[in-house]
């Protein structure tokens, strides 16, 4: 699959903009559909290249802080599960089980930082029973909440479980039942406001027909509303239909297509929208009382109910949403397409691109094409103003190739090629976005492999900086990095966030290629400074131009060609597929021009090798076989 792409610099005033043309999908690709199935390794061939165009960070720091054997841990929006506090201590959260295929054994691991290091997780979950989604918050003075779903235990509701002290101590288990006649209520999203973290607010919809369940209130999968003043001991206000979102609105909601953002004082807001169902604001300025809908997106089959469709461009259920510092929301979300057939529904998985909305743009019109992420007639989407992420050009040629062009060279995430969005906002409205992306060059035969990417705006999206890879480390060559969790808050420096990393890409619970095995949890601190933009770019003339060796494959010995544009420093590491360096250079001041390393092939063992070439700016990686 190929697209064009080529970068332009744009200078605005007191800022260094970049203006990216998009790169476009062939259209025979834009058409290819895969329905949605309910829920219920091979050799490798890797190439990573450096891009001047990109921004690479440098290497991130990160830890390995837990794992699990099940790998769904949304079916799109990510609840918040990590949480960054003042002192400097960190509790991460994610749903694990080992027992697979069907994880009796599912529930939330946790682990805790405090302050000097993490303490370790256990593989036990803090539930009682089968459970998952979890949503993590501070609660009290010093405490902590949990909030998570049944899933297949006797009891009806969801199961909350709090702690007076976080990272210590028992938890304590309550149910929180669902309202008569929609008992079983699922997928939570909750978020904690007040002095000490004591008002907890909580969407979570009745389990639909589809998951066993039956309409409430007219509705299949009805959206809740709760609210605790006094940290869960009793709800004032408890499985409430608020009227925007009745059965005189809409005839069904979707699982995890819903967000909250962080309130400020007493504002509070959240979006609701994806494939089948409208895009849309509700925001409260007393505390959840009273809200007031705004449309951010009209669906063009309003109230669907199941019926025929044609195709039509729509959000992927993955949103995030955050308030300034003037109480203004913004929020991003991922783009794909959608039809329904009558019998069921269908995603593109080759469609890509990161939306952006905030309360002063206008809504995006309920045309098939509004939302058409590729500059066509109708599509209501700019380039760095309301669509700011989609997959990258990495290695420079201005083409991005993936592995292949059905849906089985795609992980089967039911989401766009660009989607797990995160949105994180800065002291003075900074918007830190991160995403989970399809990256080219990344791939294991099969699949192409996601990576983590960020760009930021440093005024509040009016304008946006470079792209940049944040899992491009050399370590991360074999990972598929997805479901990123960004700490709502951040430092001065510095952003955190938790992920998902495996060596397979897509799902094992949702049928894809890869085959039950181990993910790991790993927990990422970004230099803000790195990803910013605000500090000039390197020049996007390379500093240094490096050719495949030659002869490759080789036997005996392989020569590496550099074409330095300005004199300086230059190294050369050799790394074997498992990241370890077998052979290296020290940097060696070389003038402007062309030099050679060779590469004697006795020295190594048969197999597949990475070679980067390195100066004061630059690295360059590039692939070799010793045979």
């Amino acid at each position: 699959m190929k697209k064009l792409l080529c970068f332009s610099l744009v200078a605005c005033i007191g800022l260094l903009s970049f203006a990216q043309e998009r790169a476009t999908i062939p259209k025979q690709l834009r058409d290819v559909a895969a329905k949605r199935v309910p829920y219920s390794i091979a050799d490798r061939d890797i190439q990573a290249f450096e891009n001047p165009a990109l921004k690479s960070p440098k290497s991130p720091t990160e830890t390995q802080i837990g794992d699990s054997w099940y790998d769904w841990q949304t079916n799109a929006t990510m609840q918040n599960r990590f949480y960054y506090y003042d002192d400097g201590t960190f509790a991460a959260t994610w749903m694990n089980g080992y027992n697979f295929p069907n994880f009796d054994d599912r529930g939330t691991a946790y682990n805790y930082f405090d302050g000097a290091s993490w303490t370790g997780f256990s593989v036990d979950r803090i539930e009682s029973q089968r459970s998952g989604w979890g949503n993590y918050w501070p609660l009290g003075e010093n405490g902590e909440i949990l909030i998570s779903h049944i899933s297949g235990g006797d009891d009806d509701g969801l199961l909350i479980n709090r702690r007076t002290e976080k990272g210590t101590g028992e938890w304590e288990e309550s149910l929180f039942p669902g309202p008569a006649g929609g008992e079983s209520i699922i997928w939570p999203y909750s978020v904690v406001s007040g002095i000490d973290n004591n008002t907890i607010h909580l969407l979570a919809m009745t389990r639909p027909v589809e998951n066993g369940g039956t309409l409430y209130q007219g509705i299949d999968g009805a959206m809740l509303y709760s609210r605790s003043t006094d940290g869960g001991d009793s709800w004032d206000i408890q499985n409430v239909v608020l009227e925007e979102l009745s059965n005189s609105n809409f005839a069904t909601f979707s699982p995890d297509q819903y967000a909250f953002a962080p309130p400020r004082g007493n504002v509070l807001a959240f979006v609701v929208g994806g494939t089948f169902t409208e895009a849309f604001l509700m925001k409260s300025m007393d505390n959840g009382d009273t809200w007031e809908k705004t449309m951010i997106w009209e669906h063009p089959y309003p109230m669907w109910n199941g019926e025929v469709t044609d195709t039509f461009y729509c959000p992927d259920g993955s949103w995030d949403v955050k308030l300034d510092n003037s109480g203004m929301i913004h929020c991003v979300f991922g783009i794909n397409r959608a039809h329904s057939d009558g019998s069921g529904t269908y995603w593109f998985p080759f469609i890509d691109g990161v939306g952006y909305w905030n309360e002063t743009m206008p809504a995006f019109s309920g045309t098939l094409d509004a939302l058409n992420p590729y500059g066509e007639e109708g599509s209501e989407l700019i380039d760095d103003y309301n669509l700011i992420g989609w997959s990258q050009d990495v290695d420079g040629d201005g083409e991005v190739t993936l592995i292949g062009e059905s849906i089985d060279n795609i992980g089967r995430y039911y989401l766009g090629l660009s989607s797990m969005v995160q949105l994180v906002m800065g002291e003075s409205n900074q918007l830190y976005v991160i995403w989970s992306s399809v990256t080219e060059t990344y791939d294991d035969g099969l699949q192409n492999f996601r990576h983590l990417w960020s760009r930021v705006s440093n005024d509040g999206g009016t304008t946006w900086g470079p792209f940049t890879d944040l899992t491009e480390n050399i370590v991360h060559i074999f990972d598929e990095c997805v479901w990123p969790d960004a700490a709502i808050n951040s430092d001065p420096d510095k952003l955190f966030l938790v992920y998902q990393l495996d060596n397979a890409p897509g799902m094992a619970m949702s049928g894809d290629e890869d085959p039950f095995g181990i993910n790991y949890w790993n927990f990422m601190e970004i230099s803000k400074d790195e990803i910013t933009g605000i500090k000039k770019q390197e020049e996007t003339q390379p500093a240094v131009t490096v050719y495949q060796n030659y002869p490759n494959p080789f036997s005996q010995k392989t020569v590496i060609r550099v074409e330095l544009a300005h004199a300086g420093p230059v190294s050369l590491d050799v790394m074997n597929v498992m990241g370890q360096v077998v052979y290296q250079t020290d940097p060696e001041s070389r003038p402007a021009g062309s030099h050679t390393f060779t590469i004697e092939g006795s020295a190594l063992a048969k197999g597949v090798y990475f070679y980067t070439v390195k100066t004061e700016n630059q690295k360059v990686t590039k692939k070799m076989i010793l045979e």
